[in-house]
């Protein structure tokens, strides 16, 4: 954590990134435990519910411990709709990416065969959105 903050990158940002990390753990594994029953486009809402909860609540105990919190069903549904927005570009590019236009040359749709490239673009996409919504509104 040292030498990203000496790149300029607050504390909180680096642990709202390593959470971030996790997320995607969540997420993925979420994504690939339902894969199997549910088609991709209701796994990957799923996973990115579990991944929104889990990560609210470490953020709650590790990267804002200091601040005086809400109550926490109140916080976490700040939080759920503070990270609507990143939900719509993590999710958006998660689902165009999955879709069948993104194929290889042999035909076939690597997003759909390994959701973990999609899940990846889409949590660095919604991380910016989050990390600011998230410091300002929920855990100001």
């Amino acid at each position: 954590m040292v030498i990203l903050s000496r790149l300029g990158l607050s504390e909180t940002f680096i642990r709202f990134g390593i959470v971030g990390v996790l997320g995607f753990f969540w997420d993925t594994g979420t994504v690939y435990a339902l894969r199997p029953f549910i088609n991709l486009y209701l796994a990957g809402t799923c996973g990115f519910l579990v991944a929104a909860t889990a990560n609210w609540a470490v953020n709650r105990l590790w990267t804002y411990r200091h601040h005086t919190h809400a109550a926490a069903h109140v916080q976490w549904a700040r939080f759920m709709t503070a990270n609507a927005i990143g939900f719509v570009f993590n999710r958006g590019v998660f689902f165009t990416l999955i879709s069948k236009f993104f194929s290889n040359t042999a035909g076939t749709d690597i997003f759909h065969a390994q959701p973990v490239l999609a899940i990846a673009a889409g949590s660095i996409s919604g991380l910016c959105f989050n990390y600011f919504l998230s410091k300002r509104f929920v855990f100001s």
